[in-house]
């Protein structure tokens, strides 16, 4: 806002005939004090009406010139001010449908109008509001950061897809739920164990909207838009793939009772525990506990979610990440973004500069040093990704096949800058079993790591045929095969599992979904030809997203 001397005249000289130009006004009504404004500042601003365009500027706001908002560039402002600017542009357009509130300021008032707009923050009580306010940091600003934040890092309110282990669950625009692929503890949803090669829907979630997805080794977790978490396939949180089997099984969407009174956001399942996000920012865990690994005691059998405790306990959360018995989490604070890890810290996947084993959620210090703000976090059975804030990628973790694009397969135990994609800015990055997948902002897809079961996308020529469709990538490559398609990527999903045939997908701006690699049980979504059980050319599923 303009920063105008208060109670200070100030002579001008004026222009008759332009509104732009008119004499110096006083006004005596706002807090006792008379304020002049001085419009020859008002003839350098650029005379467009602020709609959150970024170009460096004055405006201004709502029906009064002299209320001015002094707008710099996107490289001079950081995430806080830049939304709060936007926020102010927005609210200043249309009638807020709130009633004021004296003590905060203009840019607080947009924030928290701009916050009653999302889907998560909307259903929520005053007192809910506050109390995620405070956690936070005590600024609407900051509340709005974390919303924005957590809808960055995954699609929510969007369509996706989930390339789970041997079988596939895709959620369209309006929340409807469709899956196919492996089906032997009936983790399809369908009330079989039948496998489908087509995508299906699942009918008994009708009348219920989801947002988000995840899947384990014969298990499909969901999440609807009223934060109620549902399951179905093996009836444990904590199984691997061929371990302890759990008791029984669902072949139908059943809601986790246990979550009652945790608005869930996200779930990620990992080797031996599942993770829940509440929209509040807390993270709650499933089982692994036997050793207190998560810092707390559990069995495998365990139907109770425990509050993951540490430093996270009081540091709001906006995305999970769960790898082989290790979980990452992605924090919003009032000093910027970082990432805390817990579990097994074999191959130096922590990040902490060694392979020691953390019990409690630790921060990884290393990138501040890089002076890099992490926006998106990806943990692969072995190794894990983040893509900053300026677009670009570290990996690190054992870093086998190639896995972590350095040009050997050498282990990293801190977060190291991928220098092969060198201008390249990234906005989207996913990790599997020695496997990664990096988006960049134009849409292109690279890839690297191990090649098994053509899920790298890459087709190799004529001479080279089968064999580089196969080969590991020490550094990233370009997709070329999904570039051909002519269509802008917005988002890859692969397998991450050790014991399962990797798959992958590609999902456009335009809402095409492309699979390929492994489909002996039906997860492309298409039916291959008797001698095959792979797909290296990217093919078109069959599915409505809308």
């Amino acid at each position: 806002m303009d920063t105008t001397t208060v109670g200070e005249p100030v002579e001008m000289n004026t222009t008759r005939g332009d509104p732009w130009h008119t004499p110096s006004i006083e006004y005596s009504a706002i807090g006792e004090k008379s304020v002049l404004i001085e419009p020859s500042q008002i003839t350098r601003c650029q005379k467009r009406l602020c709609y959150g365009n970024p170009s460096q500027g004055e405006f201004p706001l709502a029906a009064s010139p002299y209320i001015v908002l002094h707008v710099l560039t996107e490289s001079n402002l950081d995430p806080q001010d830049l939304a709060s600017l936007e926020a102010s542009c927005r609210f200043f357009r249309q009638s807020a449908n709130f009633s004021p509130d004296f003590d905060l300021s203009i840019s607080e008032l947009a924030a928290l109008d701009m916050c009653q707009r999302t889907a998560i923050f909307k259903p929520m009580t005053q007192s809910e509001r506050e109390l995620l306010k405070e956690r936070c940091g005590g600024s609407w600003k900051l509340v709005l950061r974390f919303l924005r934040a957590g809808e960055t890092c995954f699609r929510r309110e969007k369509c996706q897809a989930i390339a789970g282990p041997g079988h596939s669950v895709v959620v369209t625009k309006s929340g409807a739920v469709y899956t196919f692929g492996s089906n032997s503890s009936g983790q399809l949803g369908h009330g079989t164990t039948e496998e489908e090669w087509r995508p299906r829907l699942v009918r008994s979630l009708q009348g219920i909207r989801i947002i988000q997805a995840t899947a384990g080794a014969g298990r499909t977790m969901l999440i609807s838009d009223a934060g109620r978490v549902y399951a179905f396939g093996k009836d444990s949180f904590g199984d691997t793939e061929y371990g302890i089997e759990g008791s029984r099984s669902a072949t139908t969407p059943r809601l986790v009772e246990s979550l009652d009174g945790i608005f869930a956001v996200q779930a990620a399942i990992g080797n031996f525990f599942t993770a829940i996000l509440s929209r509040e920012g807390r993270v709650y865990t499933f089982s692994w506990g036997a050793d207190a690994a998560l810092g707390h005691q559990t069995e495998p059998q365990d139907q109770r979610p425990h509050l993951l405790k540490g430093d996270l306990e009081n540091v709001p959360v906006v995305q999970i990440a769960a790898g082989y018995c290790y979980l990452l989490a992605l924090t919003c604070q009032p000093g910027g973004m970082s990432v805390y890890s817990v579990g097994c810290g074999l191959g130096g996947k922590l990040g902490h500069g060694s392979r020691t084993d953390e019990k409690y959620p630790r921060k990884i210090e290393h990138f501040q040093q890089l002076k890099l703000q992490p926006v998106i976090v990806a943990a692969g059975a072995w190794h894990a990704a983040v893509v900053g804030k300026d677009g670009r990628v570290c990996t690190w973790g054992w870093g086998r096949y190639g896995c972590l694009g350095h040009g050997n397969e050498d282990c990293e135990s801190v977060p190291k800058v991928v220098e092969a994609l060198q201008g390249v800015k990234a906005v989207h990055v996913t990790t599997g079993d020695y496997t990664t997948f990096v988006v960049a902002d134009n849409g292109d897809v690279y890839s690297f790591g191990c090649g098994e079961s053509s899920s790298l996308g890459h087709l190799g020529t004529a001479t080279e045929g089968q064999v580089h469709r196969h080969a590991n990538l020490l550094k990233p490559e370009l997709v070329v095969s999904l570039k051909q398609r002519g269509e802008r990527v917005v988002q890859i999903s692969l397998t991450n599992s050790i014991f399962w045939n990797a798959h992958t997908f590609a999902l456009t701006e335009a809402g095409k979904l492309y699979a390929f690699g492994a489909g002996d049980k039906g997860q492309l979504g298409t039916e291959l030809l008797a001698y095959q059980s792979e797909r290296g050319n990217p093919e078109l599923v069959d599915i409505n997203l809308d």
